[in-house]
């Protein structure tokens, strides 16, 4: 199985995880998803276990610059989801697939054993 690491290619933060797999020899496939999409269930994944609330990342850029009357419509799983599927760079990255278990963030010491 596959390990699979979201997130956008010019992330800092992804880069870091990256990096730490490919400094240990462990495959981990990218999907950038700025290129190839995100893919609506994968993020309902997502919502189910991180909430709408934590993966919705309040403090890059992407959010700042959205005008005030979008940032107020977001109160809720459905208006945070539908925000992020046309707003990618909204999520907090990475999220990684350990075939089946997911994480969020760059947090070596919480990851489970590959």
């Amino acid at each position: 199985m596959t390990i699979t690491v979201y997130g956008i290619a010019n992330c800092a933060t992804v880069r870091k995880a990256r990096a730490w797999f490919a400094e240990r020899g462990i495959v981990a496939e990218f999907h950038d998803f700025k290129r190839a999409g995100l893919p609506p269930a994968a993020l309902d994944a997502w919502l189910d276990a991180f909430g709408w609330e934590t993966l919705l990342n309040r403090r890059g850029t992407t959010w700042r610059r959205l005008d005030d009357a979008a940032r107020q419509q977001v109160r809720d799983r459905p208006s945070a989801r539908a925000l992020m599927l046309t707003q990618t760079s909204l999520l907090r990255r990475p999220v990684i697939d350990w075939h089946g278990r997911l994480t969020l963030g760059f947090d070596p010491a919480q990851w489970p054993p590959h």
